[in-house]
């Protein structure tokens, strides 16, 4: 018998068989930060069941399939009967259906509900970000949904519900329920007072007859959705259910699913209402102020999303590192690859600390918490989502031609790196929506600086960056144009303020040095001289 032409050897084993959770030093220390000592236990352990089934090679494999296999749109039923269903890979359905057995729909009923379902969104997102969408959705319905007292006591125990039921009948006949959202139409874009969707009201109290088009329709096999049209009192917020009371479908049309550069396990429809029932959420023209509670949730799922696929693709990156070796010895333990490794490993723990922080605000909800999170969710949400798709660039580089290859998970995560500064308003819609908040909410930018404050003294090269911050903020003459500049040194000023409070001093030492202390080049793994970089990258390997 002849030898083998060659030997497998120096290749990596897959990152399967660990506890997401448990492995993530920054996730762990910031959920016992923000958590009340008396759920610690209760918390850390339905996180950790959470972790072990992301970390699990069953999870990674229906990643793959729900990714290998997107919906398919069935229009009509072999009669020729409109039926506009969206058919899923079982996988999808596993995935989604964890999600909602784990609460990651069910924020606002339970002790540390924002913060607790913020990390586990971090935590099974690194699973698969497909899903995520609905579950997004779902959980962010709530607070437009409770500017009708009937309808959030009709609907929020549903939305709640840990029950996966994917079937479209009626509402009343389900334990559980998914939410979509349709905002988006194609002359309008970001610009929602675009709509053209028209509502005439019926005779019945509250009843619409909505016609028109959504150019973005968020998960339409969902069993209700939030959209915009126009009433005769102006832009309004309605409820448009996929199945009637009575169990007959709604006129819902889905003329087509986008054709997406990733996010390729979830729907995203183009649909049409020609007299579909809806029923008014909030008054008549109220509908931005009705839905913009649900846009700021889904803005902090955003940034969490991101921080989700920035802490998988570091994992990956990190872990490759030390299975592989290259001249002479192991990639981890090379200079330059490890200024790569902490370089995207303080990013990374930069953009947990900042999600967890945000959501510790919703669960905190007074007032001066309310004003905090009105500024400061739309500055993390620009600026963790622009860091996503450069850091998964680099994590991806750190494998090699490896990392090119689908079976590496790294081209998936890639994919996905693009998608949460596009949902729920680009950078400039942020940028923008920060400078409003600036000219117009005093006491939300008086309540960003106090936050901030709390680390002044503690990093002099912090202290400096309030200082020209201030400076920056006190000249708004002209400053659309430099909006973005402006929003990005918010952003930095924040990160580093929290972990200059709350993370090793190693990690805030590199962090103020590099993005504060202006020696950083334009890319990853360009961090200066006399840094800890291997108790830095010690602290992101998934290890529990």
């Amino acid at each position: 018998m002849s030898p083998p032409t060659h030997t497998v050897t120096n290749q990596p084993p897959p990152l399967v068989g660990y506890d997401v959770y448990a492995a993530d030093a920054a996730l762990v220390e910031g959920v016992a930060r923000h958590v009340a000592p008396e759920l610690r236990e209760e918390v850390d352990r339905e996180l950790g069941e959470l972790g072990r089934v992301a970390g699990s090679a069953q999870a990674r494999g229906w990643a793959e399939a729900a990714d290998a296999h997107p919906p398919v749109l069935r229009t009509h039923d072999r009669y020729g009967h409109r039926i506009d269903e969206v058919e899923f890979h079982p996988a999808w359905h596993r995935l989604l259906g964890r999600a909602v057995s784990s609460g990651l729909t069910d924020a606002w009923s339970r002790p540390a509900g924002h913060l607790r379902r913020a990390a586990g969104f971090l935590v099974w997102s690194q699973a698969e970000a497909g899903h995520g969408c609905p579950v997004s959705m779902t959980h962010a319905a709530v607070p437009a949904l409770r500017a009708d007292p009937a309808l959030a006591a009709e609907w929020e125990p549903r939305l709640g519900s840990r029950v996966y039921d994917p079937r479209l009948v009626a509402p009343g006949d389900k334990p559980g329920a998914l939410f979509g959202m349709g905002m988006t139409e194609k002359q309008g874009g970001s610009d929602v007072r675009a709509t053209t969707t028209r509502a005439e009201p019926l005779a019945e109290e509250g009843a619409y007859l909505l016609t028109g088009h959504k150019w973005f329709c968020s998960a339409p096999m969902s069993d209700a959705f939030l959209v915009l049209a126009q009433a005769p009192g102006g832009l309004t917020c309605f409820l448009l259910p996929r199945v009637l009371p009575d169990g007959s479908r709604n006129v819902f049309l889905i003329q087509r699913l986008k054709d997406k550069l990733g996010n390729r396990s979830n729907a995203s429809a183009e649909v049409e209402f020609d007299g579909t029932w809806a029923r008014r959420v909030g008054e008549e023209g109220r509908g931005i102020a009705t839905i913009i509670e649900m846009v700021s949730a889904t803005r902090l799922d955003c940034a969490t999303g991101s921080a989700a696929l920035m802490r998988q693709a570091v994992a990956q990156a990190v872990h490759h590192a030390e299975h592989r070796s290259a001249f002479g010895g192991p990639l981890v333990d090379k200079p330059l690859m490890r200024n790569v490794l902490a370089d995207l490993a303080l990013e990374s723990e930069a953009a947990t600390t900042t999600v967890l922080r945000l959501a510790a605000a919703y669960d905190a909800d007074d007032e001066q918490e309310r004003h905090f999170r009105r500024l400061a969710v739309a500055v993390s949400k620009y600026w963790v989502t622009k860091r996503c798709a450069p850091l998964v660039a680099e994590a991806l580089e750190c494998l090699g031609g490896n990392g090119y290859v689908e079976e590496s998970g790294l081209p998936r995560l890639f994919r996905e790196s693009p998608l949460n500064s596009v949902w729920e308003g680009s950078g400039n819609v942020q940028a923008l929506d920060v400078l409003r908040v600036l000219q117009r909410e005093p006491r939300a930018l008086n309540a960003f600086l106090g936050e901030i404050g709390r680390a002044r003294g503690a990093d002099h090269r912090l202290d400096g960056a309030i200082t020209s911050l201030l400076t920056e903020l006190a000249d708004l003459e002209g400053v659309e144009a430099r909006a973005r500049r402006v929003v990005e040194r918010m952003a930095l000023v924040l990160q580093g303020s929290l972990l200059v409070r709350f993370a090793p001093v190693e990690v805030s030492d590199a962090f103020c040095a590099s993005r504060l202390g202006g020696d950083w080049g334009a890319t990853f793994g360009t961090l200066p001289r006399g840094l800890d970089l291997a108790a830095i990258v010690e602290r992101a390997q998934p290890r529990e």
